[in-house]
């Protein structure tokens, strides 16, 4: 499926190559929160137990995988859920 002209750069797309911990760079940077900074509190949408657990795994995967951090502050974020052509739900 792949053209002969790609398959040199096969092992950059492997599994083990796309889960390796990345490097920390100059450019990398913490946000740090502005004074006087207010949380809000966000709507609450309950998801079936089926969508939580698929939440939960993501979040350990990215977590191991050190892709994401946890957050310092007590902040939350929505998660939808959006059906694909095939059936199967993407997290989004």
């Amino acid at each position: 499926m792949v053209p002969q002209k790609f398959h040199k750069w096969f092992h950059v797309f492997g599994k083990k190559t796309s889960e390796r911990i990345l490097t920390k760079k100059l450019w990398d940077y913490a946000m740090e929160v502005k004074e006087g900074f207010v949380l809000r509190n966000g709507k609450v949408y309950l998801l079936s137990r089926e969508k939580r657990e698929k939440v939960c795994e993501f979040i350990k995967k990215q977590l191991r995988k050190r892709y994401i951090r946890l957050l310092k502050l007590p902040q939350m974020t929505s998660v939808f859920f959006i059906e694909k052509k095939n059936g199967k739900k993407y997290m989004v």
